[in-house]
């Protein structure tokens, strides 16, 4: 359990540069704060237990502003970071070394009791706000934008950005599996297709410019 906690505060310590130190992280994090209560909730339901560890889920976001569902599977060294608005669903599957911001949806899209989840590989980031819908997969060392909506499996080592959600390699090259919190730096598709379409109307322009000249 203490080995778990070192990890836990270790995590962000290592992705937060607003840390400074373990106590602070220790009392101070909600992000912390509400994977202790999915613990315990967890336990709970893995024994059958199905009321308590919705309840202790449901004391765990009144406190935080988080909410985790007992049935979800997360790998160590998740690091939630501010968190408020963060719902993570039932059948969700989280690897290790994750960081998800404030606002993200881990939600699902079907009624049925089925995997009804994403799968979110290691060393994944997820910018504030972006929703990650229906059992779909995030490949590992994956960046999602932030406010973009993902309904596709995403390839490892890619970047997504948009509503829907488009992978985009950036410059060509992989994308380093470490943690990245350069969201500004992310690619828009909407306004690369804009810059692509001004370029071809100037090509146009000047292809008519010189026929007029030749007429």
């Amino acid at each position: 359990m203490f080995s778990t906690i070192r990890r836990d505060i270790r995590s962000a310590l290592e992705r937060d540069p607003a840390a400074r130190n373990a106590w602070e992280v220790l009392l101070c994090y909600p992000g912390l704060h509400a994977l202790w209560f999915y613990r315990a909730a967890h336990w709970f339901w893995r024994r059958g237990w199905v009321v308590t560890a919705r309840f202790t889920s449901h004391l765990g976001r009144f406190f935080t502003g988080i909410e985790i569902h007992p049935g979800a599977t997360i790998g160590s060294g998740l690091f939630i970071d501010h968190g408020m608005g963060v719902v993570i669903g039932e059948t969700t599957e989280i690897g290790e070394n994750v960081t998800l911001y404030q606002g993200v949806t881990l939600g699902g899209t079907s009624l049925k009791r089925e995997k009804r989840h994403p799968t979110v590989g290691n060393n994944v980031v997820v910018g504030t706000g972006a929703a990650i819908l229906g059992a779909i997969t995030i490949g590992d060392g994956s960046r999602v934008g932030g406010s973009s909506v993902v309904v596709n499996d995403v390839p490892p080592n890619s970047v997504v950005v948009g509503i829907p959600g488009k992978v985009i390699y950036r410059d060509g090259k992989r994308v380093a599996p470490a943690t990245d919190l350069e969201h500004a730096d992310l690619p828009d598709p909407v306004f690369k297709a804009i810059e692509q379409l001004l370029e071809r109307i100037h090509g146009l322009e000047a292809e008519v410019e010189t026929l007029k000249k030749k007429l």
